[in-house]
Order: C-alpha cells, then sequence, then structure tokens
C-alpha cells in the first residue's frame, strides 16, 4: 500500500531527519493501513529547530497581540472547513470512534476561538503608586522559546492546548508530537501555517522521548517546557528542566473514580460510567478507572453495568457502528492484560470481558474488551495504578465519608465524580475530593476549553491547561514610571 513520507518543520522548511530514519504510523485498527512514515530525529534536528524558533522570536514578540489571535481565528475557521477530514486521519493513526476524533478536531477549533479572544484580553495591573509623581503598573511578557511535548490519545486537541496560547502570548514553539499519532499535529500546525503564521514560529520535530524530548527538555534556549504524558516520565522531565531553570507545566496520570450514592439516578449514573470507563477506550488520563458503590444501589447498578458493558461494539473506529476502538498499541495491550493477572492474583474477578481480541475482524489490530472488574478492595494494585486501557474496577462503601476516604487514598488526583441527588452531599464532595476536576452528576471525562485543566498530587506540578495556560506561557514584568523629575528611594523615603 502507498503512503506519504513526513519531513520535520523547521524555520518554514519540511526537512528530513539529519539522520535520514524514519519510522512507520500504523493504524492500530489494522497493522496493514500505513498512515505515513515520519522522522525518526535527534538531538541534532532539536538543536536548529531551536535556532529557527529563537530567530523567529525577535519578530513574532513584537507583532501585537491582536495581530497574533488573528492568526488563530483564521486557522479555527480552516480547522471547521477540515474537520471530516481531520478526523477521519486522526481515526486511522490513533484508533477512537469517528464521534470522538470529530470530537477531538472541535476541541482544537474551540481552543482557537478561545485563546484568539484573549489577544485583546492579556491584561497587566495598574495600581498606585507609594511615592508621589510615581506611576506603577505591571505587564505580562512572552517567556521565549517553549517546548512543547504532547501524547497520542488526544492528537489534535491537546497540541492546540499548548500551542495556541504560547503562540497569542509571543512565544515560539518546538513541538514534539507523540510517534504513535504525529499526523494530528502535522494538520494542526500546516492548519496553522495556511492562516498566515510567519515561518520558525512552529517547529516540528518528530521522535522518541529520549531522542527528541530529552533534547528538547535539556536544550540551554529553551525557556519553558510544556508535557502531557505519564507521571513517571513527567518526573524525569521536571528533573531535568530543572538543571537549567527552565519552566515545567506537568500535566500527567490519573486514576479517577465515580462515586454512585444510593439516592442516584442510576440510569444516568449508568450512561457516566459506561462513557466515563470505555470512552477513547479507557486511554484518558480521565478516564473513569474506578466506581465506587453504595451498598444499597450495589448489586443493582452492577448487574446493570456488565449488562451494557458487554454489549459494546468493538472494532475499527471508522465504522460508525462502533462504540469501542482498538488500544494504540501492543505495548498498551500488554499493559490491560497485565493488570488483569494481577487483578485476578489479588482476588478480584473478572465480570465481563478480561481479553485481547485476536480472532477475525480483530487479527490485525490491537482490541481489548471492554472490561468490569468486581470484588475489589481499596489496597489492590486495580484499584491504585493507572492502566490506561478500557478496564474499570467496582468498589462498595458504606458511608459518603468512607467514599470520598476511598477516592482519595491514591496518589492521583484528576478527575472525580458523584451521582446524588443531595445537595449538601454534592457540595461536600466539592470541597473534600482531592483532584482538580470535579463533576456532579456527570462522568469523569469532558473537559472544556476555557476552564482550568489539571490536577493535584501526582497528576501535576499545579500549572493548568484552558484557563491558566497564559499565566505559564507569560512572565510578569514589573514598571515603574517616576515623573518627579528626583531620585525617590521606594520603602526608605516613604517611610519619612
Amino acid at each position: 500500500m502507498a503512503y506519504s513520507t513526513y519531513q520535520n518543520l523547521i524555520g518554514g522548511e519540511w526537512v528530513a531527519a539529519r539522520g535520514g530514519k524514519t519510522v512507520l504510523n500504523l493504524n492500530p485498527a489494522n497493522s496493514d493501513d500505513v498512515v505515513g512514515a515520519f522522522p525518526s530525529s535527534t538531538a541534532e534536528d532539536v538543536d536548529l529547530a531551536v535556532k529557527a524558533a529563537r530567530k523567529a522570536f525577535t519578530t513574532w514578540r513584537l507583532v501585537p497581540a491582536p495581530r497574533r489571535a488573528e492568526v488563530l481565528l483564521r486557522a479555527g475557521i480552516r480547522l471547521q472547513e477540515r474537520k471530516e477530514h481531520f478526523a477521519r486521519e486522526m481515526t486511522r493513526e490513533m484508533g477512537k470512534v469517528l464521534a470522538e476524533t470529530r470530537g477531538d478536531v472541535q476541541e482544537a477549533i474551540d481552543e482557537a476561538f478561545y485563546v484568539a479572544g484573549e489577544g485583546r484580553r492579556l491584561f497587566g495591573v495598574t495600581t498606585p503608586s507609594e511615592l508621589g509623581n510615581k506611576f506603577a503598573m505591571s505587564v505580562r511578557m512572552p517567556v521565549g522559546v517553549v517546548g512543547l511535548i504532547t501524547p497520542w490519545n488526544f492528537p489534535m486537541a491537546i497540541p492546540s492546548w499548548k500551542l495556541f496560547p504560547a503562540l497569542v502570548a509571543g512565544n515560539t514553539c518546538v513541538i514534539k508530537p507523540a510517534l504513535d499519532t504525529p499526523l494530528s499535529t502535522y494538520n494542526l500546525v500546516q492548519t496553522l501555517v495556511d492562516a498566515g503564521l510567519p515561518p520558525g514560529v512552529v517547529n516540528i520535530v518528530c521522535g522518541t522521548g529520549p531522542d527528541v524530548g530529552a533534547a528538547l527538555v535539556e536544550h540551554p534556549e529553551v525557556r519553558a517546557i510544556s508535557f502531557t504524558g505519564s507521571s513517571a516520565v513527567g518526573s524525569l522531565v521536571g528533573q531535568r528542566a530543572a538543571a537549567t531553570f527552565k519552566a515545567v507545566s506537568l500535566e500527567m496520570g490519573g486514576k479517577n473514580a465515580q462515586i454512585v450514592m444510593d439516592d442516584a439516578n442510576l440510569d444516568l449514573a449508568l450512561d457516566g460510567a459506561l462513557w466515563g470507563a470505555f470512552g477513547t477506550t479507557g486511554q484518558r488520563c480521565t478516564a473513569t478507572s474506578r466506581i465506587l458503590l453504595q451498598k444499597g444501589i450495589a448489586a443493582e447498578f452492577t448487574e446493570k453495568l456488565v449488562e451494557r458493558a458487554a454489549k459494546l461494539r468493538v472494532g475499527d473506529g471508522l465504522d460508525e457502528s462502533v462504540e469501542v476502538g482498538p488500544q494504540i498499541n501492543a505495548q498498551q495491550l500488554e499493559t490491560s492484560a497485565r493488570y488483569l493477572a494481577i487483578a485476578l492474583d489479588e482476588g478480584a474477578e473478572i465480570l465481563t470481558g478480561g481479553r485481547a481480541l485476536a480472532d477475525g475482524t480483530y487479527a490485525r489490530g490491537t482490541f481489548f474488551e471492554p472490561t468490569v472488574l468486581g470484588g475489589v478492595k481499596p489496597d489492590m494494585r486495580i484499584a491504585r495504578e493507572e492502566i490506561f486501557g478500557p478496564v474499570v474496577a467496582l468498589l462498595e462503601f458504606d458511608t459518603f465519608d468512607e467514599a470520598i476516604g476511598m477516592a482519595n487514598s491514591i496518589d492521583y488526583g484528576l478527575s472525580t465524580a458523584i451521582y446524588t441527588k443531595d445537595v449538601n452531599r454534592a457540595f461536600a464532595a466539592i470541597r473534600d475530593l482531592e483532584s482538580g476536576i470535579t463533576y456532579i452528576n456527570a462522568p469523569t471525562i469532558g473537559a472544556e476549553v476555557h476552564l482550568p485543566f489539571g490536577g493535584v498530587k501526582h497528576t501535576g506540578n499545579g500549572h493548568r491547561e484552558g484557563l491558566g495556560a497564559l499565566e505559564f506561557f507569560t512572565t510578569w514584568k514589573a514598571v515603574y514610571v517616576d515623573y518627579s523629575d528626583k531620585l525617590q528611594r521606594a520603602q526608605i523615603d516613604n517611610a519619612e
């Protein structure tokens, strides 16, 4: 089957990796379908991209922010026009169903329009000076060259979360897309170029984490790193970036809990559980991987969830009737199988699913059955460690306080949900759940671009995408204008 060969984008030019190596991007639903060949780059390619970004920064930072925003506005309009095409290409390379890849592109569209508005809202602060005939204010300044490292599960949405606010703030970028899903990032950046983005403002270097990601993190001319990925890799990113005093934004893993109280609307909670656990084949940092059931409804809820999960149709995401696509690659498939073995060894029970699908139409893909585990206890690894697959664990509790403690007992803190009709409990959950996101009567997945996105504990280091992104991609400068025509010494003369 014929396929295209792609190159790095450096300084506005498409160029092959200096080492000449490429890697094939395969459709996880059908390994015979080659999406394309992409560069396998090295630190030399990263250095060229950083130098190009540094050169472009000298002029891009001087473009008025509203004019920078107009590029994003035009890009958003073009993304709308190309949405279906980009969604289909994303399903080929990532596997999730078309309804979800359309949503992924839509999220980039939403981000473009949202951040375009921020071009006229990069507000500083003016404040009275403590001295006479003196004016005091603060302004936002761009950081410089920023490095962006993005994951494979949202290969257009997450790059847009990082690229768009970085650009409107006046930074230039080097982005390393996930090697499993580079085409969607290429499509996003090409759309920016078509919308009038100047050469060198965004550069793409494709390759592995050790070869490209590490070089980007350690490069002395990169002033900030925004990373989304696993907690283990994020820890290394943070440590290595500290050596050159880089600002670092880390958005990492989750082990998200949906709490279902006795008074919940069970049909609604079931809908939320199915979508939260098996949407994107469970391959979301916000996926519902634990469902905490109050004992009064546990048996009924479990029976209905197992029945509905067993009926979910697994297959190629390009088929509109399919509800659950493949896992991204063989490694993720093996991870799901390994955790199922651990769960059984610890005493959990497989209520439905539990195996890879490898026969017939599944033979050339990486498919895993939607899986529900019962008999899970809070101290089991299956209840504490991220799997990133279509596997959900059911736990039972007696009281509201027990549920909150159970939900908080893990190392992660990204997303939580509670289903209840009791407004008092809902607000207590908002206050007490240790997570960056809490949903009331809705599943743990489904973020909106204009709210802060991120978590606590091993999930993140305090920065946020969405509402908080401009805080990360700008630095504050305090400005004092003294028009007294004499020396005034703050704190010293003010005390007289």
